[in-house]
C-alpha cells in the first residue's frame, strides 16, 4: 500500500523544519516533517477554515479532526482559552509534532491523541468539530467522518469543513445537508468552500 499523510506509521526519513506563521493575529512557530500534510506552510484551506470559524453559542469542547501538526487546533485553542480543544489524527508523526508545537507555543488547553476518525472518542461530545478532511483517503472515508461527527456533536453543536470544489465539495455539501438537514456556505475563495452545519 502506498504511504500517505493519513497513514498511521511512516517509513519516510525524518527531516524536520521549523518556521513561523501568523494565524488569527498571533505568530505561531511550527515544526513539520516529511509524511505530514502541508509540511512547508499552513495550507490555504486550513488558513481559510481558521479565519472563518466562529464559536457556536453552546458550551463544550472543540475537536480538530485530522489535526496534522496542529495549526487549526492550536490557533483556536489560543483564540478560545476557555475551551478545551481535542486534536486527533491517525498519523503518529503528525501527533508527535502537534505535541511539540503545543509546547513550543505554550498552548495548554489542548488534548492531543491518536484516533482513526472518531473511533477512539466514543461517547464524547463536542460543541464544534472542525476538519480539513483527507480527500485522498477517498469519499467513503470523508463521508464517514461527517456521519461520526454528527453523532459526536452536542445539541446545537456545529460541524465546520473546508473542501475544494474540484476535490468533491458538491458531493460533500449534499452529504452534510442530508445528514444534518441544514448547511451554510460560510465562505468561498479560490475554489475552496467553508461549510457549516448545525446539529438540531
Amino acid at each position: 500500500m502506498s504511504e500517505h499523510y493519513y497513514s498511521k506509521k511512516t517509513a519516510a526519513k525524518s527531516d524536520e523544519k521549523t518556521w513561523s506563521y501568523t494565524l488569527r493575529g498571533r505568530l505561531l512557530t511550527f515544526t513539520t516533517d516529511h509524511a505530514v500534510f502541508s509540511k512547508g506552510e499552513v495550507d490555504f484551506g486550513s488558513r481559510l477554515l481558521i479565519d472563518s470559524f466562529t464559536a457556536p453559542p453552546v458550551d463544550g469542547n472543540f475537536l480538530d479532526l485530522g489535526c496534522g501538526y496542529g495549526p487549526i487546533g492550536l490557533s483556536l485553542a489560543l483564540e478560545y482559552p476557555d475551551r478545551q480543544v481535542v486534536m486527533v489524527d491517525v498519523n503518529e508523526r503528525a501527533l508527535n509534532l502537534a505535541d511539540k508545537n503545543a509546547a513550543k507555543n505554550q498552548v495548554t488547553n489542548v488534548e492531543i491523541k491518536e484516533s482513526d476518525r472518531l473511533r477512539q472518542l466514543e461517547g464524547r461530545q463536542f460543541a464544534a468539530i472542525l476538519t480539513n478532511p483527507p480527500i485522498r483517503a477517498g469519499k467513503k472515508v470523508v463521508h464517514a467522518m461527517f456521519e461520526e461527527a454528527l453523532k459526536a456533536l452536542c445539541e446545537s453543536g456545529e460541524l465546520w469543513v473546508v473542501i475544494q470544489k474540484k476535490q468533491g465539495a458538491p458531493s460533500a455539501k449534499q452529504k452534510i445537508e442530508d445528514l444534518f438537514g441544514n448547511i451554510e456556505v460560510v465562505h468561498k475563495e479560490k475554489g475552496y468552500y467553508i461549510f457549516k452545519a448545525q446539529k438540531v
